[in-house]
This record gives C-alpha cells, structure tokens and sequence, in this order.
C-alpha cells in the first residue's frame, strides 16, 4: 500500500501538480535568482561587446575590415558564452583546448588591423582560461595574455602609461567576467541544493509518516480483529463479557484515530508502561500466558515512544506470525541503559509471509533504536524460542547516535 501510493506521489511529483511539490533541479535556472545572475552576466559580455563595436566602426579602416571585425564579434561572443555556461568546464579537456585555440585566434588576429581597439577581446580571452583550465595553469596564462596588449601598444608608440592601463583593462575585464560567470554557477548549484534539500525533508518526512502508521495500525488493527473474534465466540454464551470486549474494541479504535491524527500533525508520543498493560490485555485475550517483569519507571519521551512502539510491534508480531502459549515481557535498568525482552515460543521454522510488502516492522525499528543511540536484536534460540531484545542509554547522546549491530532477522516467529 504504501509503496503505490509512493509511485503516486512521485507521478503527480514529475507532473508538479502535488501541492507543495519541490521544483526538479532542472527548473532550477528559471527560478529568480539564477535567472537574475544569468542576466547581469550577458549583460556584462554584450557591454563589452558593444564597446568593441562602437570602436572598430570608429577606428577609420575600410569598409572591409569594418565588416570583418563586426563578423568575429559575434562569434567571440558565442564562444564567451559557451565557456560561461555552468557546465563549460565540465567538458573534455580536448575540447576545451579547442575552443580556447579558436578563441586565441579570433582575439589575436584582428590586432593586426584594429591594434589596442580589439584588446576588450582579450579579456574574454583572459575569463575564459580562467574559467576553464586547471588553476596551475590558468592563472599564468591569464597574466600573459594581459602582458600581451602590453606589446602592441608600445609598438604603435603609446605612452608607457597608457599601455599599462590598457594592460590593467584587460586584465580587469577577465577578471570580472570570470567572477561574474562564477558567482552565476554558484548561485545556480545554491538553488539546486536547496531543492535537493527541501526533496530530501519531503522523503524523510513521508517515511516518518509511513512507518509511523505501520506501528501504530499494525498493532490497533489486530487488536481489533483479535477482539471481535473473541466478541464473535461470546456473544451467545457469555454476553456480559462480550459487551465488555466489545467496548475494549471502541476504546482501541478511538485511541488508533488519535494517534493517526498525531502522527499527522508529526507528534506522537507512546508510553512504555501503557503498552504493556495494553500487550497484557490483547495477549490474555488471544489464550497466551504473559508474564511480564520489571518497571520501566520514569523515561524521556524519545525513549518511552521508541522502546513502546518495539513492544508493540513484537505483539502485532507474535499475534500475525506464530502460536504462542507462553511470552514474556521484561524492562531492566542497568548501567545507565534500559532494555526491553520480548520472548515467546510457537515459532513456525518454516513461516514466509507471503504479503509483498511485508517486513518493514523489524527495519522500523532497527531505525527508531538507532536514532537514539540503541540496538535491536532478534533471532530464535535453540529452545525454540524467539527473543527480541531492544537497548538504549537512558539519556540521548549529544554525539552522533551509535550504528546499530547486525543481527539475523528470521523470516518467522515474531519477525515482520
């Protein structure tokens, strides 16, 4: 059941119609800021662009070199772009060498017509390394493509002055393009983490979800049908008692709508010491003798929530999958930890649940347990008995929870 309504979910997902549905992270670039970052920078570029433009028709050369110039501008300008994109320097380095040995020429040839006039392009010239090879390797020819401007304005004889401002334009104009180009990409993988972010709190908190109702049905609705079977036997030989189960049943189905409605609201909070009075009057029910020890005494509501749905999991359990005449349930306190024993016998060696999407009861709570630095441990003696045993320090640690151990979960006896 839950995983169809997954694949639901994940239809109406793909097709945005779920309300509150997180964007894919290919939408991201169209979301304001990417787009605003993306904007500034052919802004940028096309500025440039222009100011090249306005200076080639202004240089006084022919009307074939105009046009020439006005041609290449274009494709510098492509090529700019290409090397701007995100994903530019996640190319093959061949490639990439490539495009920059094509960008090298149309930026250095139109020097021997237009001179200092074309040296805007070198800029582009400058980003683009920057953008697209190694740090080692970018950053000295990014300085010698500045040096380079140096020489064909001392050859044209400019004054030493204005050849380095030249020089200092050119560097500068790579400079902000390449900042320009980066902080787009970064602004970009932002908004993509953050809709990575936000689809990965949606998941968790539909599994919560999930597994919160797993625990909390599972064991309501076998109680349920444990005692109207029992109501259904007593009804005509011993009415007064069956009038009493049926109002155990009620008093079972209001507190399942309860706590559905809690686990919605994501709070949900189980007691311990309930649960076990609850286990005793299911199993009395059901014809299983229970014996159950100890005293959970005063526990932290993570703990009492966490060790209570592991109890009733185990009955839910034991009630779906054997035919127990004898369980015991123990809570000890010791060396600052406290550990819940769940043992019964009828184990069947043999029994596979056949249900396709059943064991998630024992994962649920291998997850619980170690959210709060606990183990859960399960398996079948060699009396037969099938023993479940959860552990956890009394207080939450501040550290990072302790991985849980690997135990054999069996396909039988109590397992889910």
């Amino acid at each position: 059941m839950t995983d169809s309504h997954d694949r639901s979910d994940s239809a109406d997902e793909s097709r945005g119609s779920r309300p509150g549905a997180v964007a894919p992270p290919g939408c991201v670039p169209h979301l304001p800021a990417p787009r605003i970052a993306r904007t500034v920078l052919i802004t940028a570029l096309l500025g440039h662009a222009l100011l090249t433009a306005t200076s080639v028709l202004a240089s006084g050369g022919s009307p074939a070199a105009e046009a020439t110039g006005l041609v290449l501008l274009p494709a510098l300008l492509a090529l700019q772009l290409l090397h701007c994109a995100p994903s530019g320097n996640r190319a093959p380095l061949k490639r990439r060498c490539l495009t920059l040995a094509l960008q090298a020429l149309l930026a250095y040839l139109p020097f021997m017509v237009f001179q200092v006039l074309w040296a805007t392009m070198a800029g582009y010239l400058a980003a683009s390394l920057l953008l697209l090879l190694p740090h080692r390797a970018a950053w000295p020819l990014y300085a010698a493509v500045g040096l380079s401007v140096l020489v064909p304005a001392l050859l044209q004889g400019r004054g030493l002055l204005h050849s380095v401002h030249l020089t200092q334009t050119t560097l500068l104009t790579g400079l902000v393009l390449y900042g320009l180009a980066h902080l787009t990409g970064l602004i970009t993988h932002l908004h993509t983490t953050r809709g990575e972010l936000a689809r990965q709190a949606v998941t968790g908190e539909r599994l919560r979800f999930a597994r919160d109702l797993h625990d909390l049905l599972g064991f309501s609705l076998s109680a349920i049908t444990l005692k109207t079977e029992l109501v259904h036997q007593l009804i005509e030989t011993q009415p007064a008692r069956a009038m009493k189960e049926i109002d155990e049943v009620l008093a079972i189905a209001g507190q399942s709508l309860t706590d559905v409605r809690k686990a919605a609201s994501g709070y949900r909070a189980l007691s311990l010491q309930q649960e076990i009075r609850a286990a005793q009057s299911m199993l009395h029910a059901a014809g299983v003798q229970v014996r159950a020890e100890g005293e959970p005494g005063a526990l932290s509501p993570h703990l009492d929530t966490a060790l209570a749905a592991t109890l009733r999991e185990a009955v839910t359990n034991l009630l779906r999958h054997s035919n127990a005449a004898h369980c015991r349930i123990s809570v000890a306190r010791q060396d600052g930890a406290v550990r819940l024993l769940v043992e019964n016998d009828g184990v069947d060696p043999a029994y596979h649940n056949p249900a396709p999407h059943s064991g998630n009861g024992l994962g649920n709570l291998r997850t619980r347990m170690t959210a709060i630095g606990g183990r859960l441990e399960s398996g079948i003696g060699k009396d037969g008995t099938f023993r479940l045993v959860a552990e956890a320090p009394v207080r939450k640690p501040s550290e990072n929870s302790a991985e849980p151990r690997d135990f054999m979960v069996p396909r039988n006896g109590s397992a889910a």
